[in-house]
């Protein structure tokens, strides 16, 4: 049986409206005893040569049932940010990764919508989801590159914060 590890490059997607509230979903978390996990929307390359974007919609689609690929919904509404992190992985997720693979690229997109709206979770991913002030969010997250992506609304004109990328 081959055993597949994930691809250490993935996605962080930001979905606010135009005031700024942000889309936290909760994660799943094997530990009861756990704190919760909350976060924006993320997720890893399928393949290598994956486009970002494509990874990016796919996960969205995935993770709050928000359609912005190509003839979707919010086509258009997705923005490559442009922004980087390279992070250490979590040392609880090391095996999902191919050994000796000890770092991830995460891609920040944001994903401007209407406004608040309801969303389809994937309950083998996520439990429960809040829309919240920017500043509220940030500090929800679990992950201090989900938090400081967040935090990156503030420093974007509303026109840049929805445009397509």
């Amino acid at each position: 049986m081959t055993q597949y590890f994930k691809i250490p490059q993935s996605v962080l997607v930001v979905i606010h409206t135009p005031q700024r509230e942000v889309l936290l979903i909760r994660r799943v978390e094997p530990d009861p005893d756990a704190p919760p996990f909350w976060q924006s929307v993320t997720g890893a390359k399928d393949a290598v040569n994956e486009d970002w974007a494509v990874t990016a919609a796919r996960e969205v689609w995935e993770e709050t049932g928000l359609d912005c690929r190509p003839g979707g919904a919010l086509q258009g509404a997705l923005t490559d940010w442009g922004l980087e992190n390279v992070y250490t992985i979590y040392p609880r997720w090391l095996h999902r990764y191919a050994p000796g693979v000890t770092h991830n690229t995460e891609r920040v997109f944001g994903l401007q919508v209407p406004a608040i709206c309801a969303v389809t979770l994937s309950p083998r991913e996520h439990t429960d989801y809040r829309w919240l002030p920017y500043a509220a969010a940030a500090d929800l997250c679990f992950s201090p590159s989900n938090a400081e992506a967040v935090l990156q609304l503030l420093r974007m004109p509303p026109t840049l914060q929805g445009e397509g990328a």
